[in-house]
C-alpha cells in the first residue's frame, strides 16, 4: 500500500487577510528595493571630494575660497607648491585630482580612472575659473590616470560590482545546499573564489578592455572580494542558520552594493553612506580593483584590509558552527557523548 499522501486537491482557498498580508509583504519588499538602490543615485552629489590645488599659496588661498562658494562643502583641499607634488598625490590615490596653477592659469589634472564623475566635476569647475580671468581663456585638462580607450566611460568595471556580489552569494548558496562541513565549506568558498577572480578578470581586461595593470593582481582582488563576501553569508548561515543566510545576503546586495560607490566616487555618496560602504566588502573590491588596475596597488591598503578582516570573521564562523553542530551517535535512543573529530 502507498504511503504517499494525496495531493490536496480539494485544499479550501486561502483566506483573504492572508492574500492581504502577501500583498503588504510584496509592497514593502519592492519599496526597500528601490530606496536601496534608487537613493544613493538620487541623492548623489560631491562632498568633501580631496582634491590638490598646487601653486603660490594666495592663489591657492584664492582658489579654495572660490571653490567653497560655487560648491560648499563639495571640496577638501590639500595645498601642494607645484605640479609634480600635485600629480604624486593623485598616483597614490590620495586625491582623485587637482587644479594646478603654477602657470598662472587654472588646469585641471584629473583621474578619470580613480572616478569619471569626479574629473568630468573638475573639468567643469576650471572652466568656470578660467571664464572669471576673461573671456575666452583656454582652460587646459589632462587626464594623468586615465580610463582603458577600450572603456573610456568605465562601464565594465561599474557593471562588475554587482556580478561580484551575486558571485559570493551563489557560492555561499550552493555551498549549503551541497556541501557539509566547515573546512570543506570554507575550501569550496575559497577555490570558487579564485576560479571566478581567473574568470572575471581575463573577462573585465582581455575581453572588454575595462581594466589595465597586472591580471594577476586584478584576479587576486576579486578573488579576495568574492571569498569576503561568500565566507561572510556562509559563517552568518554556520551561526544563525537560514536567518543568518538572508541577514548576510541582505547587507551585501541592500547594502553593501547600492553604496559601494563604485560607478562614481564613495565622497559623492550622500551622508555617511560612502563611508559605511567602505567598510562592506562590496565597497572595500570596487576601491582595491581601481588600485590594482590602474594605480599600480597604490591606496590598495585599507580595502585590502577590510576584505580581509571580514574573510577571517566568516572563516572563523563557519569553523565554530561546524565545531557546535557535532554528529552525534545514539546507542538505544540514548544519546552518546559527542564524537572528538567535528564534522569538518
Amino acid at each position: 500500500m502507498s504511503t504517499h499522501a494525496a495531493p490536496a486537491l480539494n485544499a479550501p482557498p486561502s483566506p483573504w487577510p492572508a492574500v492581504a498580508r502577501a500583498v503588504a509583504l510584496l509592497t514593502v519588499s519592492i519599496s526597500l528595493l528601490l530606496t536601496a538602490f534608487a537613493w544613493p543615485s538620487v541623492r548623489s552629489s560631491v562632498h568633501d571630494v580631496p582634491i590638490a590645488v598646487a601653486g603660490p599659496a594666495p592663489a591657492v588661498q584664492q582658489i579654495a575660497s572660490v571653490l567653497d562658494q560655487r560648491l560648499p562643502g563639495g571640496f577638501e583641499v590639500v595645498e601642494v607648491a607645484d605640479t609634480a607634488a600635485a600629480e604624486q598625490l593623485i598616483r597614490d590615490r590620495e586625491v582623485y585630482g587637482a587644479i594646478d596653477l603654477s602657470s598662472g592659469t587654472p588646469q585641471a589634472i584629473t583621474a578619470s580612472a580613480g572616478s569619471a564623475a569626479v574629473a568630468q566635476t573638475l573639468n567643469g569647475i576650471a572652466t568656470g575659473l578660467g571664464q572669471t580671468q576673461g573671456a575666452g581663456t583656454a582652460v587646459a585638462a589632462r587626464d594623468l590616470v586615465p580610463l582603458p580607450a577600450d572603456d573610456p566611460r568605465g562601464a565594465g568595471l561599474a557593471a562588475g560590482a554587482l556580478p561580484l556580489v551575486m558571485g559570493g552569494l551563489l557560492a555561499a548558496l550552493l555551498l549549503t545546499r551541497l556541501v557539509r562541513g566547515g573546512v570543506r565549506r570554507v575550501t569550496g568558498a575559497l577555490a570558487s573564489a579564485v576560479t571566478g577572480g581567473l574568470a572575471v578578470a581575463a573577462i573585465l581586461q582581455f575581453w572588454f578592455g575595462s581594466l589595465d595593470g597586472s591580471y594577476a593582481a586584478n584576479t587576486g582582488a576579486i578573488a579576495l572580494t568574492v571569498a569576503a563576501i561568500a565566507l561572510t553569508i556562509l559563517g552568518l548561515e554556520s551561526l544563525l542558520g537560514y536567518v543568518g543566510l538572508g541577514l548576510g545576503a541582505a547587507t551585501m546586495m541592500l547594502i553593501g552594493n547600492p553604496l559601494s560607490g563604485t560607478a562614481t566616487a564613495p565622497e559623492m555618496l550622500p551622508g555617511w553612506s560612502g563611508a559605511l560602504g567602505q567598510l562592506l566588502p562590496p565597497g572595500a573590491g570596487g576601491q582595491l580593483l581601481r588600485s590594482t588596475a590602474f594605480f599600480d596597488g597604490h591606496g590598495a591598503t585599507q580595502p585590502a584590509t577590510v576584505l580581509a578582516a571580514w574573510l577571517t570573521i566568516g572563516t572563523v564562523l563557519c569553523l565554530a558552527g561546524s565545531l557546535r553542530r557535532r554528529p552525534t551517535a545514539t546507542t538505544g535512543g540514548t544519546a552518546t557523548q559527542p564524537t572528538t573529530h567535528a564534522n569538518v
